[in-house]
């Protein structure tokens, strides 16, 4: 029998479900150990298929879309697991601000299958970097908590230090189009080489876009080749 740790953590968690049967976060029935059982994993509102490749705005064929063609982001490519809507947007919100981990693994789980289902070639997984203030207060990057178990499952190396958030921006949620645009403007900066490297940011919602351009304009001034966004959830696209 395997001793890895992913090995280990399974049968823990089978150990653990067997003591403490873990309630289903949407509906509140027995989920087999899981944060969401498979009737409620079945009705969240998947983000659709046909989407911008760039910034995964819904379009009717799968084309760029108008905006990214007016003004190509500094990001290559966006993927999104889910719609921003009900219940995924309040289990989001219990994962940020109600420490519900277990929900983390549940994204990540989402995350992994669509990162296999695109056959994802990076070079390293990058999580979007929390404001050293905003991690104090909520004493986690719910950002880092998606993409470590995405970097172990695909087999990539997670990076964790290269990239600093140096300034502490408003909540985007909390701003019009225009101000989101301009709020995340020098928020990153990163002292490493990125020459060449192919890189696959993890953040948990993706709204203008703006915070995600930003970082791949760092990336790209460090030399990155590529850089694409996996967010667990996209939000309608604001006018």
């Amino acid at each position: 029998m395997s001793n890895s740790p992913d090995t280990l953590r399974g049968l823990l968690l089978h150990v653990a479900d067997l003591l403490m049967p873990q309630e289903c976060f949407v509906c509140g029935s027995l989920a087999g150990g899981e944060a969401v059982c498979a009737p409620c994993r079945a009705e969240l509102p998947n983000h659709p298929a046909a989407a911008c490749p760039v910034c995964a705005e819904p379009t009717g064929g799968g084309g760029i879309c108008g905006r990214c063609q007016r003004r190509r982001p500094s990001f290559d490519a966006t993927r999104a697991v889910f719609d921003y809507a009900f219940p995924v947007h309040t289990m989001l919100h219990a994962l940020k601000y109600g420490h519900r981990l277990a929900l983390a693994d549940f994204f990540a789980a989402e995350l992994t299958r669509l990162a296999a289902d695109l056959r994802l070639e990076a070079d390293v997984i990058l999580p979007m970097p929390l404001h050293p203030r905003r991690l104090a207060e909520r004493g986690f990057n719910q950002a880092v908590e998606l993409a470590r178990p995405l970097a172990r499952a695909v087999g990539l190396p997670l990076e964790l230090g290269a990239v600093r958030r140096v300034r502490n921006t408003v909540a985007q949620v909390d701003l019009d189009r225009e101000a989101r645009l301009r709020n995340p403007r020098g928020a990153f900066t990163c002292g490493a080489s990125m020459q060449g490297l192919r890189i696959a940011v993890v953040d948990d919602v993706m709204t203008t876009g703006a915070t995600l351009d930003e970082l791949a304009r760092v990336l790209k001034q460090q030399g990155a080749a590529w850089v694409g966004n996996f967010v667990v959830a996209r939000t309608p696209v604001p006018d």
